[in-house]
């Protein structure tokens, strides 16, 4: 039983590097990425493909997945996300947009990475880093899990503390409640929109690295699983909410372990998505959110 939790822990912890970089853009400037799938993707193929060419440690393979992450999402805001608030005729219409242009703009590293790879699992086994086993009071894990863990428990709390204490941290939750007054008030926008999507990108490039140390390998497809799994954390915790995404991913984590640990594992998405169903039949704004969402 406590190494179905550790393993769910684990799990988690994976969940909740992908989801605290969508929910920081969304719960605080308004954007809901769709192409940050794509990111944690193509971040940690651009690893694989350095490691090509040079055998890299640990280090350097996280720093790259981060660099390339944190550059893709800055683009896409400057490139894309930025020119569709400045021609789209209000608010609502721009959000829409946002998120088929997120989808499509997924689409070109996608592509990317199934030409390279011919649809193919890749990862980083060039690596000098070596994943090694450990056992404590009858808990097996390995090297990779204890960083994994660490990476998730402190960024969250260090993304919390930064949004409650620090002046760009409150800066962007006067944004989140209410832009035009936050303008008004001195608040340059744009700015930091765009420190945030990278910020955001570059989660998504550290969840794509240890992701792929965890399991080995990833295919070029397997940012969009965890889309959809982010988008669940978000929405059971509450929108704006790092706490919530933190216990809305530990809720998910949970139920998909004992699942599949208990059944056949066919049932595992299925009872996942209905707990979120039945929380938010209870709750609709989701465990942490309000009735009338301030975001972050």
């Amino acid at each position: 039983m406590l190494q179905d939790l550790l393993g769910a822990v684990g799990l988690a912890s994976i969940y909740l590097l992908f989801a605290l970089g969508m929910s920081l853009t969304w719960g605080t400037i308004d954007i809901l990425n769709f192409s940050h799938g794509s990111i944690f993707m193509f971040a940690a193929f651009s690893a694989s493909v350095a490691l090509e060419h040079s055998p890299l440690g640990f280090l350097p393979v996280l720093l790259i997945c981060v660099a390339v992450g944190a550059v893709l999402s800055f683009l896409i805001q400057v490139l894309a996300f930025e020119q569709i608030i400045k021609r789209a005729r209000d608010r609502r219409t721009a959000e829409m947009q946002i998120l088929i242009g997120g989808m499509g703009v997924a689409i070109i590293p996608l592509a990317v990475a199934q030409d390279h790879t011919k649809s193919n699992p890749f990862g980083f086994s060039a690596s000098t880093f070596q994943t090694t086993t450990w056992e404590f009071a009858g808990l097996r894990g390995t090297n990779v899990l204890l960083i994994t863990i660490a990476f998730a428990a402190a960024l969250a709390a260090g993304t919390a503390w930064w949004l409650r204490r620090s002046r760009h941290g409150l800066a962007l939750r006067a944004i989140g409640v209410d832009s035009e007054v936050a303008s008004i008030m001195g608040v340059d926008r744009r700015r930091l929109a765009l420190g945030v999507m990278a910020v955001s990108g570059g989660l998504a490039g550290l969840a794509g690295c240890l992701f792929t140390y965890t399991l080995g390998a990833i295919a070029p497809e397997s940012g969009d699983t965890l889309l959809i799994k982010a988008f669940a954390c978000i929405i059971l915790g509450g929108v704006g909410s790092t706490g919530g995404v933190v216990i809305g991913a530990l809720l998910l984590a949970v139920t998909e372990t004992l699942v599949l640990t208990r059944t056949s594992g066919l049932w595992v998405d299925a009872v996942a998505f209905g707990l979120i169903f039945l929380v938010l039949l209870i709750r609709p704004a989701g465990l942490f959110g309000r009735k009338e969402v301030r975001r972050t």
